[in-house]
């Protein structure tokens, strides 16, 4: 079972379950998450080989798919699902398998297409710290900077450092590995008839025009929206404008 992070308690409302993004974690979301929970439980999990979760020797979509229906499946579901990015795709494929557990679902920046890009950058930037030599976190931020030079990236990646036990919460080896499962996308037979919103930052080029296609094939009620100034970490940059979007499609 995925490590998660609990805010609010039940209501007449269904759960809401978020799933990170590559290299993230449920903390990352924790801001959010709280504010969210005003009205209804929200569960913000650790996906497989990220923070406190159960490492395993595999990082395919369906794996993640399958851990997220876990998750519900343990709360009584169905619930609403919002997922970023890596997240984003696992929650695809998970309603796309598991339609009747999903109400309503929210892709954050992130298409359900194989895109040529790979983060292996960020795995090599992370190995090239000589963890020994850790004390504490500005002491890995400043090896860091000598591979990364913008701090908000060195940041982020920062959060899934343990300083005390100078090792990464996260499995490097297989990420490395799968690398080429995490940035493609699986093949998908069925749909997701229910209702969903692909939200993207509107300066990203992760979700475009071209994508509509298979998006709406996949999704029948797909609809899109955009936030101003935002780039592929939408829910980071403009977590207020985020909010204000996931509560007006979640709670319609």
């Amino acid at each position: 079972m995925l490590e998660m992070q609990t805010y609010g308690t039940d209501t007449v409302l269904p759960p809401i379950l978020i799933a990170h993004g590559l290299f993230g974690s449920a903390r990352n979301w924790g801001v959010i998450a709280k504010r969210l929970s005003a009205t209804r439980r929200v569960v913000s999990v650790d996906m497989r080989n990220h923070g406190q979760s159960p490492w395993s020797d595999s990082h395919s979509y369906p794996d993640l798919a399958g851990d997220l229906a876990e998750v519900v499946a343990a709360s009584g579901g169905p619930v609403d699902v919002i997922g970023h990015s890596m997240g984003g795709k696992a929650a695809m494929v998970f309603a796309n398998a598991q339609p009747d557990m999903v109400r309503r679902l929210l892709v954050a920046d992130i298409a359900p297409i194989a895109y040529t890009h790979s983060q292996q950058s960020m795995i090599t930037a992370m190995r090239s710290i000589d963890l020994s030599q850790v004390k504490t976190r500005g002491d890995a931020d400043r090896q860091l900077a000598h591979v990364l030079d913008e701090p908000s990236v060195r940041a982020f990646l920062l959060q899934s450092l343990d300083v005390k036990a100078q090792e990464w919460r996260l499995n490097l080896d297989v990420l490395e590995k799968d690398m080429g499962l995490i940035v493609g996308f699986p093949e998908l037979q069925g749909q997701f008839d229910g209702p969903t919103l692909f939200l993207s930052g509107a300066i990203s080029d992760y979700v475009l025009p071209d994508h509509r296609g298979i998006i709406k094939e996949l999704f029948p009620k797909a609809k899109h929206a955009k936030i101003p100034q935002a780039g592929h970490w939408l829910h980071a940059e403009k977590p207020r404008d985020f909010e204000a979007a996931a509560l007006a499609f979640l709670s319609a």
